[in-house]
């Protein structure tokens, strides 16, 4: 929650209008509990979802999230019914299993780096290239995973997404 990348989405989703919601997954930094291998965390991200969804039922919702963060809001909003889902510095490298993306019909947005070191362009393409419609690939010159130099760049493309 408390590192540039994910400041800088929150920003730029703000700007454009939404109400952002950031939070750490369980066993990070003062959160309780311990890693959930991914499982817990997807219920801490539903349990978030259902909190936003109460305090504001009408309203249409984007997901997004960055590196780990990006996975598990890709598996969220592949099963609830998100407006968009913006994965930023998703790590492709080695992914084991990326079937929950291929079939969903949520408009998935990946925003990477070009010299993101957990997530390869080459990578990243090799997957997205295997995802259906509708989905979209954005690029930003960066010098690492965390945007080092591209952080301006990662911001204006995530308002421009809003």
């Amino acid at each position: 929650m408390h590192n540039k990348v994910v400041y800088r989405i929150a920003r730029a989703l703000r700007r454009s209008g939404a109400v952002v919601l950031r939070f750490n997954y369980r066993g990070v930094n003062l959160s309780e509990g311990g890693y959930g291998h991914g499982e817990g965390e997807l219920e801490d991200a539903r349990a978030a979802l259902a909190y936003l969804r109460g305090r504001y039922p009408r309203l249409p919702f984007t997901l997004a999230g960055f590196s780990f963060g990006s996975r598990i809001v890709l598996r969220l909003g592949c099963e609830a019914p998100a407006r968009r889902i913006i994965a930023v510095g998703f790590p492709a490298a080695g992914h084991p299993d990326a079937s929950y993306l291929g079939q969903s019909k949520v408009p998935r947005v990946f925003v990477q780096s070009t010299r993101d070191q957990y997530g390869p362009v080459a990578d990243l393409q090799a997957l997205f290239d295997g995802l259906s419609q509708p989905k979209q690939l954005v690029l930003v010159e960066a010098q690492d995973h965390f945007f080092a130099g591209g952080l301006e760049q990662l911001e204006e493309a995530v308002a421009k997404l809003a």
